[in-house]
């Protein structure tokens, strides 16, 4: 396919964008793409570390005063490794386990942007192979509602929740007792 600006080169950038449901694609050549913009990546190629570390750039910095100038938080730094959460933006990996633990509270924002809004993995367990998963990670959420319940004194609703524990955890222990012969 030609390129649709100058119809000398073959297009190697096919570009789909949608805006309010209209879908607009141009199929352009690498030097129109330069030209028009389409491309602002540097000559050795976009690479998926600068793909996941232009996720991770977002500003954190604030406005101090009404005027123009600005005030940088102070840096977090993790106490096994000295890396910075700047530098974990920049180079979009950490330097160690510990920094999950350090840069914790700045993390949701970035898993937000990188998984559609979620920040909690909600993967598939296999029916065949989960066995009690599915009723455990029913526990964890029943036992949730539970503390909210009590903490609104709504202890009628509490009292079912309760129960519905129990039972399940009656079937988790049949179920593991069954697995284990």
């Amino acid at each position: 396919m030609e390129c649709h600006e100058c119809q000398e080169r073959p297009a190697t950038l096919h570009y789909t964008q949608v805006i309010n449901g209209h879908k607009t694609e141009v199929q352009i050549c690498e030097v129109c793409a330069k030209e028009k913009g389409y491309m602002t990546y540097p000559e050795e190629g976009y690479s998926l570390h600068n793909l996941l570390t232009g996720l991770f750039n977002f500003d954190t910095t604030h406005v101090s005063t009404p005027g123009t100038h600005i005030q940088k938080e102070k840096e977090h730094q993790c106490p096994k490794c000295g890396l910075t959460f700047s530098e974990f933006k920049q180079i979009g990996k950490f330097g160690c386990g510990e920094c999950y633990h350090t840069f914790s509270g700045s993390l949701n924002p970035i898993f937000r942007r990188v998984h559609s809004g979620n920040t909690e993995h909600r993967g598939k367990i296999p029916k065949r192979k989960g066995g009690s998963l599915h009723l455990k990670k029913q526990v964890v959420t029943y036992k949730a509602e539970l503390q909210e319940l009590i903490m609104n004194e709504e202890f009628e609703q509490a009292a079912v929740i309760r129960d519905k524990i129990k039972e399940l955890d009656a079937k988790i222990n049949q179920k593991e007792a069954g697995d284990s012969r």
